[in-house]
Parts: structure tokens; C-alpha cells; sequence
């Protein structure tokens, strides 16, 4: 099992696909493609509409500047800080936790712009419209290994990938988030995880920031709205699908991925 949406992983893209792949990143400044540009590019015309409408957003700076805006103002459910030796006793090396960061800087970029700049895709154009230039591509994040899928690790691992992904969930969420397929490189990593994100889960602090995330989020992207490109009549599928992301999934990993990259950072 890899993704439980349809979706072209980037060692499969070929032709236009493994371009607009390529552009995304670059555009982006990320070091992987997401999982909802991977999906619309299982839908009939969805990746072109998505990003022809789209890349005029984060090719502005804008996305990059809203998204660091929207990062600071928002309110993040911290875990217990990690025990001194904590990582180490996991297993988890001094060159690992290098990597691990910016596995968490990757997702932390990729969610926050496409958040708000396919969010713009979905709502219309409200407030003032946003001023200033700059490069969406600043920052670039680090390398990263590829992703991991089912067949990849044991079966408890993925199970603790799963038993993750339940967290600030809905039940009936079909979106397994990516982030947790790159970190499970790091077993150990995912059960220390577990252990402290799970009382945040418990106690509702996680469902409440992804409702205070999306209401945020929705209201930068009304802003971001007057920026998108007419990019020809809009597959009903991918604007379902973009909803799904951006008021969901991706809603859910932003303060969860902020949460644990200051954990360990």
C-alpha cells in the first residue's frame, strides 16, 4: 500500500507530468512533490488547471509571505519537550536528526503554501489584494530520501505510520499525509512521537488547531484569490479534491508539522 488516493509518485511521472513535477518544485523551492499535486495529476485535466491557475500565486512570493504570516500567528499544541538522550536512545544519529529536520522544513514549506495558494483556488476573491514581489523559491528546503510506502517497512512500523495519521483526523479521512511514510525511516522517532503528540490528540487540542488553521487559512486565501490565472474550466473532480486538501488534511498537518519541527529542532 502507498497512498489510499489515487496518485502518480514522482519515479513514475513521465512526459508533461514529470515536468510539471519539476516546475512545481522549483517554483516552490520544496525538495518532494506533494501528495495533492500527485493526485490531480490522476485527474483529467486536473494537474494542468490546478497549476496554471496557481503558479502565478506562488511565483509572486505571495503564498511564501502569507504562509510565514500565517505561521507565526498561529497558535501551536506543543508536545512534552524530549528527554536529554531521548533520540539518541531510538537510535536516531546526530547525521539522522540533520535529515529528519529537514524532512520536517520540507513539509512544513510544501503544506503552508499550497494551504493557501490552492485554498485561493476554492474560495473567491475577498479583502485587499496583496502588494509586494519576491521569489516563492527563497528557501529551498534540503534533499530529502524518497518516500516509504507499506511494502517498504515491518507492519508494525506502518502501523504506527496509520495509528498517526488517525491524529486530529476525522474518522472517515481517507488521506494518508506523506509526512509520516518519510519518517519512518526512524522507527523510534515515530513511537517518541506517538507517545507525545497523543495526549494532544486526547484532549482535543489538535482537532481545535486544525479548525483554527483552516478558518485562517481560508481567509488568507480569499486575499490570495485576486492573484490566481484564468486557467480554462475547472474539473469538478480536482476542485472536490482541492477542497479536501486544503480544508483537511493539509489543515491538519500544518500546526502538526510546526509542532514537530520545533520539538525537535
Amino acid at each position: 500500500m502507498g497512498d489510499p488516493v489515487p496518485a502518480i509518485t514522482e519515479h513514475e511521472a513521465t512526459g508533461a507530468v514529470a515536468e510539471t513535477f519539476d516546475d512545481i518544485k522549483a517554483t516552490l523551492g520544496i525538495p518532494v512533490v506533494n501528495l495533492i499535486w500527485r493526485h490531480l495529476a490522476t485527474i483529467d485535466g486536473g494537474l494542468d488547471w490546478a497549476w496554471g491557475a496557481a503558479k502565478p500565486i506562488y511565483a509572486s512570493g505571495q503564498a511564501a509571505r502569507s504562509a510565514q504570516a500565517l505561521f507565526d500567528r498561529l497558535p501551536v499544541a506543543m508536545p512534552e519537550p524530549l528527554a536529554p538522550g531521548a533520540l539518541q536512545a531510538v537510535g536516531v544519529t546526530a547525521e539522522d536528526l540533520a535529515t529528519i529536520r529537514a524532512v520536517a522544513a520540507g513539509y512544513n514549506r510544501g503544506n503552508g503554501l499550497n494551504l493557501l495558494a490552492l485554498g485561493a483556488l476554492v474560495v473567491p476573491p475577498a479583502g485587499p489584494v496583496p502588494g509586494g514581489g519576491g521569489s516563492a523559491a527563497e528557501e529551498a528546503s534540503a534533499p530529502i530520501p524518497r518516500v516509504l510506502s507499506e511494502g517498504d517497512v515491518p507492519p508494525h512500523v506502518w502501523e504506527l505510520v496509520l495509528a498517526l495519521n488517525r491524529f486530529g483526523s476525522r474518522p472517515d479521512e481517507p488521506i494518508l499525509a506523506t509526512m509520516y511514510r518519510h519518517l519512518a525511516y526512524w522507527p523510534g522517532l515515530l513511537a517518541l512521537m506517538h507517545a507525545g503528540f497523543a495526549p494532544l490528540e486526547a484532549d482535543g487540542r489538535l482537532r481545535a488547531a486544525t479548525a483554527t488553521t483552516r478558518s485562517m487559512a481560508m481567509a488568507e486565501s480569499a486575499r490570495l484569490a485576486h492573484l490566481r490565472a484564468e486557467a480554462g474550466p475547472a474539473p469538478a473532480e480536482a476542485v472536490a479534491a482541492v477542497e479536501e486538501f486544503t480544508r483537511h488534511v493539509i489543515a491538519r498537518m500544518v500546526p502538526i508539522c510546526l509542532a514537530f519541527s520545533r520539538w525537535v529542532g
